[in-house]
C-alpha cells in the first residue's frame, strides 16, 4: 500500500463527513485542512487528535492523543496506521421538510380535529464536530446531508403539532386562518428544535414555515367552518335574535315538510301553529326582557402555557375541583397585567356552599 506523503479531502457540496482513503500515514507529511473544516485522527473507533483549517506537518508533537496509543519511535518517519476524518461545518440552507400523512390538528376555539399539512425549509451547520461524527458517522466510509435530513425529518413531524397548537394558542387564531401566522409558526419550531438538534452537534441557522394547508372538501374542515360562520353570525345579531333567526329556520323546514293528505296539512298546520305561538313569545320576551349580562372572558396560564377563555363560573369550578389554585394567573380585557387569582376580586367569592345552623324553634 501506498506511503502517504500528502493528507486532504475534498468534500462535495452534499457531503458532511468524509474519510481518508489511506490508512498509512508517515511522519513527516503534510496535513491539508480547508476552510470550514475540522480533520480528526481515529484508531481502533476511538476520535483522537483534531486539526482546524491550516496546513501541518504530521510530527509526534502535534499528535500527542494518537502518539500515545501507538508509542511513535523519536525521529522515525515510519509509517503508521490511523484513519483520518474530515467533517465538513459550512451552512447547508436548502433542506426540504414536510408532513408525510396529515397532521391531525384540534382546533383549540371550537375544539374539532382537522387533518393538516405544512411544508417548508431549514438550514444548519456542523457545530461541534466531534460530537456529531460520534452521534451520526460510527463506521461509514461518508455521511451526506440527506442521510441527517432523513433522520431529522420524523423530529421535525413530531414536534409540529406542538408548534402549530403553541401558535394558534398564542395568536388566538383557528385552523382556517392559521396560514397566515407562519412566521411566528416558524419562530416557535426553530425554539423547539434548536437544542433538539444541538444535542447532535449541528445548530439550525433557520427554519421556515412556508406554508400550512387544510383540505377544504374535508368533513371535519366543513364542520370547523360551520362553527365559525354560527359563532360570527351570533355575535353579530347578539344571542337573543340568533335564536330567533334560528327558531324561523326551524319554522321553515316544517313548512316546506308538510303537504301531501290532508292529515299532513293539519299536522303542519298545527305545528306551525305551536312554533308560531313560541317565536311569539320569544320575541315577546326578547323585547321586554333586558339581554342577558355578557360574562367576562378570561385567558388563563397554565404551565406557562395561555390556556381560554373561560367564563367566570368555568373558573370557580376548576378552582374547586383542585385544577388550578389560587396562585394561578388569569388575564382579561382591562386588566394592565395578569395577576393570580388570589388578587382577582371578582374570582374571590365566600364560599357558601355549606348551610347556616337551622333556626332554634319552640318545639326544641
Amino acid at each position: 500500500m501506498a506511503i502517504v506523503n500528502v493528507v486532504r479531502y475534498e468534500n462535495n457540496k452534499d457531503e458532511i463527513v468524509g474519510k481518508y482513503a489511506e490508512n498509512d500515514i508517515r511522519l513527516g507529511s503534510q496535513l491539508i485542512v480547508y476552510p470550514s473544516q475540522t480533520a480528526f485522527f481515529v484508531r481502533g473507533g476511538t476520535i483522537l487528535d483534531a486539526f482546524e483549517s491550516g496546513t501541518y506537518t504530521i510530527d509526534s508533537n502535534n499528535i500527542p492523543l494518537l502518539n500515545k496509543v501507538i508509542n511513535l519511535p523519536f525521529g522515525s518517519d515510519s509509517p503508521f496506521g490511523a484513519e483520518v476524518w474530515f467533517v465538513n461545518q459550512t451552512s447547508i440552507l436548502d433542506c426540504k421538510w414536510g408532513t408525510a400523512v396529515p397532521l391531525q390538528i384540534e382546533d383549540p376555539k371550537y375544539g374539532i380535529v382537522v387533518p393538516v399539512k405544512a411544508f417548508g425549509q431549514y438550514g444548519f451547520r456542523i457545530s461541534n464536530p466531534r460530537l456529531f461524527l460520534e452521534s451520526f458517522v460510527g463506521n461509514m466510509p461518508s455521511f451526506a446531508t440527506e442521510l441527517m435530513t432523513n433522520y431529522f425529518r420524523g423530529v421535525i413531524q413530531s414536534k409540529l403539532s406542538t408548534v402549530i397548537t403553541q401558535a394558534m394558542l398564542s395568536a388566538d387564531a383557528s385552523i382556517v386562518n392559521i396560514g397566515s401566522k407562519a412566521d411566528e409558526l416558524s419562530s416557535i419550531a426553530q425554539g423547539l428544535l434548536s437544542p433538539v438538534f444541538e444535542n447532535y452537534g449541528v445548530q439550525l441557522l433557520l427554519f421556515n414555515v412556508m406554508a400550512v394547508s387544510v383540505s377544504e372538501e374535508d368533513v371535519s374542515f366543513q364542520r370547523l367552518k360551520k362553527a365559525i360562520d354560527a359563532s360570527a353570525e351570533m355575535q353579530i345579531l347578539g344571542q337573543g335574535n340568533y335564536q330567533m333567526r334560528r327558531s324561523f329556520d326551524v319554522l321553515e323546514k316544517a313548512a316546506e315538510n308538510t303537504g301531501g293528505g290532508t292529515m299532513n296539512a293539519a299536522v303542519g298546520l298545527g305545528a306551525g301553529l305551536n312554533i308560531g305561538n313560541q317565536m311569539g313569545n320569544l320575541a315577546a320576551s326578547t323585547i321586554n326582557t333586558p339581554p342577558p349580562l355578557p360574562q367576562m372572558q378570561w385567558h388563563l396560564a397554565v404551565n406557562g402555557v395561555q390556556q381560554g377563555v373561560y367564563d367566570t363560573a368555568s373558573l370557580l369550578l376548576m378552582l374547586s375541583q383542585g385544577k388550578i389554585n389560587t396562585n394561578s394567573l388569569v388575564w382579561k380585557a382591562g386588566m394592565p397585567q395578569w395577576l393570580p387569582i388570589s388578587q382577582v376580586s371578582e374570582l374571590n367569592t365566600p364560599n357558601n356552599e355549606t348551610p347556616p345552623p337551622l333556626p332554634k324553634t319552640s318545639e326544641q
